[in-house]
């Protein structure tokens, strides 16, 4: 069913991007355990992170209502952490998982106490948790309209992996998955779908039960593929690999937000969601980290195999009105047409890997893509002991 778009104000349609990245050893190619170094030069900065592992950091840009906002956020962004990491001596990549190299296992992990209790009551998952991903935040007007977005959003979360897919290499060879990182991440007990929940009180139930399980430390650390931020005023959508480039996370942020500007209109319409059974959710998604696009999908409400062009094709039909709304339609265009000339962040990382003869030729590479249009060209300098005391947190 068609929805007359009812559009609120474009100041409340904030959105709001996390990305999180690989630190890399530019001589070995694995994993560098600098990110405490890397902070430290950035001298407090709010902006950049720790994150659970060592040799991962992560950046958020402002709250912003527009893409081109997000765009030069994401840029400067990945500007001041590869600065501040060279600094370091090392690479920063965004790839969803570690493409070189063995993980560090517990002694990687962020000397804090929150990650130091995560790692004690999920030992068994540590060694392969150092997953990279890029999350999107829309500000939503009340919990009630976030859990209804929450279950609209079931059965497109496949096709915005699939676009997103960025992580093909383990331990410097290909894993056979354009997304490895989707199902070393599905291995934590709250890595799943959103469910169809009645309202807030039956969210809240959900959390609170996979508390009590012990399948999550406490509401932050529930990792469902969607949910309602347990810190801001949104729902944040959680299934995309960190893209290669910026532009990569600018095509999510646009497609993110108008999944629920689009759902958003069917509630306040009446519109109920479509009926997807969550077996034939979790095989879309299995499907769209598989394979990637463009290859083999699963329809979400059928169970048919098609070819996943026609899965994000049916994607973009649904939102395009929206697009047309917010202005995005052009951005968000121009960028699938990357994406249907098969220039997935997946694609690109296995043609570099074609094109280089060691680990650290291929990191290299792959850090130079991460910077694509910063103006930063992200080789490692000199040893931080060489460089004046002046650059520091800067």
């Amino acid at each position: 069913m068609r929805v007359r778009l009812s559009l609120p104000d474009k100041d409340q349609l904030t959105i709001g991007v996390e990305e999180e990245f690989v630190l890399a050893d530019p001589v070995t190619g694995g994993p560098a355990l600098a990110a405490p170094r890397v902070l430290e030069l950035l001298d407090g900065e709010p902006a950049v992170m720790p994150e659970f592992l060592r040799f991962q950091i992560e950046t958020a840009t402002g709250i912003r209502t527009g893409l081109d906002e997000i765009r030069a956020d994401l840029l400067g962004l990945r500007g001041l952490v590869a600065d501040a990491a060279g600094q370091a001596g090392c690479l920063v990549l965004a790839s969803g998982t570690p493409p070189c190299g063995d993980p560090p296992g517990l002694p990687g992990v962020t000397a804090e106490p929150r990650y130091r209790a995560l790692a004690a009551q999920f030992p068994a998952l540590v060694p392969e948790a150092g997953t990279c991903a890029c999350h999107v935040h829309v500000g939503v007007p009340s919990p009630a309209l976030g859990v209804r977005i929450l279950a609209g959003l079931r059965p497109w979360l496949a096709p915005l992996l699939a676009i997103s897919a960025n992580s093909p290499f383990a331990r410097g060879a290909d894993s056979g998955w354009a997304s490895g990182r989707y199902p070393l991440w599905s291995l934590w007990p709250t890595a799943k779908p959103p469910m169809d929940w009645a309202d807030p009180a039956a969210y809240a139930a959900s959390v609170d039960a996979a508390v009590r399980r012990g399948d999550a430390m406490d509401a932050p650390g529930v990792y469902f593929y969607a949910r309602l931020s347990p810190k801001h005023p949104t729902v944040e959508v959680r299934i995309a690999d960190v893209g290669l480039t910026a532009e990569d996370a600018v095509l999510l942020a646009g497609l993110v937000r108008a999944l629920v500007v689009t759902i958003l209109a069917e509630a306040r319409a009446g519109v109920a969601p479509r009926p997807v059974r969550t077996s034939l959710v979790v095989a879309s998604l299995a499907a769209a980290a598989r394979d990637g696009y463009p290859g083999h999908g699963v329809d979400p409400f059928t169970g048919e195999s098609l070819p996943q062009h026609l899965i994000v094709g049916r994607l973009l039909e649904y939102v395009r009105p929206a697009l047309r709304a917010t202005g995005d339609f052009a951005t968000i265009e121009r960028q699938l047409a990357v994406v249907r000339a098969g220039e997935t962040g997946a694609a690109r990382q296995l043609a570099l890997f074609a094109e280089t003869a060691s680990p650290a030729a291929f990191v290299a590479k792959l850090a130079s893509a991460t910077l694509a249009g910063t103006g930063t060209p992200g080789r490692p300098g000199p040893p931080p002991a060489q460089r004046p005391a002046a650059v520091r947190g800067g």
